[in-house]
């Protein structure tokens, strides 16, 4: 199943989407990610890891300067600046990709899009709504999120069980209304369920059971399930063994039609979507699609172990 085409409106021109999802990576320009413990601790390394998800498959690069574990205080405006600004500079002008930037704060979107990026992607649910006037003045596109907890906060309400679909919905509706109050145009709006933030793991996966209301208020849906709280408390697994259950995750959300996934693991999610879009009924395969020698087998390296084929 393909989701209907739509056109998302960028600072850096129109970006099509035409029914299949894109896949965005992640770069953590952090010391303390939730997922990763801030591996890449460098500018170099931050863009070295950029352009490996770049060349497995991802269509964007997500890069945020502060972490959203709530055991840490937020990041400093400044601090943050300094942390993505030198990163999405040399993404965009080395790597040529398109960029958002994952912030809440006016002064770091407004920092990042003079840097090159031209997605703002709000973990807050515009709780600034000051944010969505850098994004009208800019043309940034502005992915609006469902949460009622402030950033960097934890809130976990089980008398919002029976209601938090309808709750999710009329919550992106109203963001809607109150970005485009502001001047933002409708087409440069992204929608996000917002698994994890302010919902307990059973919420979530309800939330996600009724995706497919929100892909009728007629913007894309941005799917960010990638090692999840949620997939951790239904598979027992912390946040660097969950790339099955994200797999899974993510495979619902195609289904219900989500546009844009976000994701750490490019590459794998990259061959999920490429067999399941050749397995689909219209998905065109070649007829001269072979497998070469080299990926038949399992290769013996000097010592007689096995290792994979390349």
């Amino acid at each position: 199943m393909s989701a209907s085409p739509l056109r998302l409106l960028t600072s850096d021109g129109e970006l099509s989407l035409d029914g299949r999802p894109l896949l965005m990576g992640i770069v953590n320009a952090t010391p303390d990610s939730f997922s990763d413990a801030g591996l890449e601790q460098t500018t170099e390394a931050r863009v070295s890891l950029a352009s490996a998800l770049l060349a497995d498959g991802a269509a964007l690069i997500d890069v945020g300067g502060e972490s959203g574990v709530t055991n840490r205080p937020p990041v400093h405006e400044a601090e943050e600046i300094a942390r993505v600004v030198p990163v999405i500079e040399r993404i965009v002008s080395e790597l040529g990709a398109r960029v958002s930037v994952d912030t809440y704060k006016p002064a770091v979107a407004r920092a990042a899009i003079a840097a090159g990026a031209s997605i703002v992607n709000d973990v807050s649910g515009l709780r600034d709504p000051s944010l969505a006037d850098v994004c009208a003045e800019t043309g940034a596109a502005l992915v609006v999120m469902h949460t009622i907890a402030p950033p960097k906060q934890k809130l976990l309400d089980r008398r919002l069980d029976a209601t938090i679909v309808d709750d999710v919905r009329r919550f992106l509706v109203d963001r809607i209304e109150l970005a485009m109050a502001r001047g933002v145009r409708f087409e440069q709006l992204i929608v996000d369920p917002g698994p994890d933030f302010s919902k307990t793991p059973a919420q979530t996966v309800t939330v996600l059971r009724a995706l497919p209301t929100l892909t009728e208020l007629g913007r894309p849906v941005l799917l960010a399930v990638s090692r999840k709280d949620f997939v951790g408390a239904l598979t027992g697994r912390g946040p660097r063994e969950r790339l099955a259950g994200t797999l899974a995750a993510m495979a619902h959300g195609v289904d219900a039609g989500a546009q844009l996934l976000r994701v750490h693991d490019v590459a794998e999610a990259a061959d999920y979507l490429a067999v399941r879009a050749a397995l689909a009924a219209d998905g065109a395969v070649d007829p001269s699609l072979a497998l070469s020698d080299g990926l038949r087998w399992a290769q013996a390296d000097g010592s007689g172990d096995v290792r994979p084929a390349r």
